[in-house]
């Protein structure tokens, strides 16, 4: 599908998190590509309980490395998800084959990693003062739909007719 776009979970923590975007990535039909190490088994009840019956449906990766995950899925461009970005999600035009990088949950993407990126290529989501950061799920859900709608929701179901 040409019109596909990744999530890369970069050391990802929290097995919920994982388990909701494995069942994001199956109902929009995104690759999600998971970096190690992990802070669950991904064979844990968390993550099958999030994921519900998802999994099957869902394009999983794992990649020993960032470096190992860029070279094999090769993407159009890669944005960094940050809270230290002064771009917002909404701004790029976004393409078939683009792909978003979240850092872990509790700490983010390490400063190592953002700063491979130009300031373009790093984006935030919008917050109301003295809010510190949105669920890792959320925010890669938020910017995954964006990116969707921009290439038209392309190979969505048909809208039901009125």
């Amino acid at each position: 599908m040409t019109y596909m776009i990744h999530i890369i979970l970069y050391e990802p923590e929290i097995p919920q998190n994982t388990g909701a975007l494995i069942r994001l990535s199956a109902n929009m039909g995104s690759h999600l590509h998971l970096i190690q190490p992990y802070g669950f088994d991904l064979s844990e009840k968390k993550v099958r309980r999030a994921g519900l019956d998802y999994q099957e449906l869902a394009d999983v990766h794992e990649h020993p490395d960032l470096a190992t995950c860029l070279e094999r899925i090769q993407p159009h461009r890669v944005y960094a998800l940050t809270t230290k970005a002064t771009r917002y999600y909404s701004e790029p035009q976004f393409q078939a084959n683009d792909a978003f990088l979240l850092g872990p949950e509790t700490r983010g993407l390490p400063d190592s990693v953002l700063a491979t990126f130009r300031p373009t290529r790093q984006l935030t989501l919008p917050m109301t003062p003295g809010g510190r950061s949105l669920n890792l799920a959320n925010a890669a859900s938020i910017v995954a739909y964006e990116a969707w709608r921009q290439l038209k929701f392309a190979g969505a179901n048909p809208r039901p007719q009125a």
